[in-house]
């Protein structure tokens, strides 16, 4: 955590060039979620009547959330690994649209089959238990 929180005051970038998809991704993800907790935390503060202080404080956290976010995907460590992650899916090879739409025909198929066999054994579980006497 000391280490991050040294990181967290400088500004250079690290290894600038590498990664870049990676990690604009990654921060955008993470503001967007910051993004809803502030929104959230607007929602608390607008509860409490007394309180006037709420966009200040809101804008202060959103903005202190984004440079640390920022700071974080230039972190080395996690910018190392999110470089990696940016060469290992430039290795994937992608199917094809038609592939795609096969593939994804199959899975339906088969998660509709299972859930029907699922749903016959339970029906034939369930008379059996009431054939028993272990169900009323």
């Amino acid at each position: 955590m000391g280490a991050f929180l040294s990181e967290l005051f400088r500004a250079r970038l690290y290894k600038r060039t590498q990664g870049k998809i990676s990690r604009q991704a990654t921060f955008y993800a993470l503001v967007v979620i910051l993004g809803f907790g502030v929104y959230r935390m607007s929602a608390v503060l607008l509860l409490s009547k007394e309180f006037n202080m709420k966009a200040p404080i809101c804008t202060a956290v959103f903005l202190g959330g984004c440079w640390a976010i920022y700071r974080l995907v230039n972190f080395p460590v996690f910018a190392d690994f999110l470089i990696a992650v940016q060469a290992e899916m430039n290795k994937v090879s992608w199917p094809s649209r038609k592939e795609l739409k096969r593939a994804t025909v199959v899975v339906l198929v088969v998660m509709l089959l299972l859930a029907g066999m699922i749903f016959l054994f339970d029906i034939v579980l369930k008379i059996i238990a009431v054939k028993m006497g272990i169900l009323g």
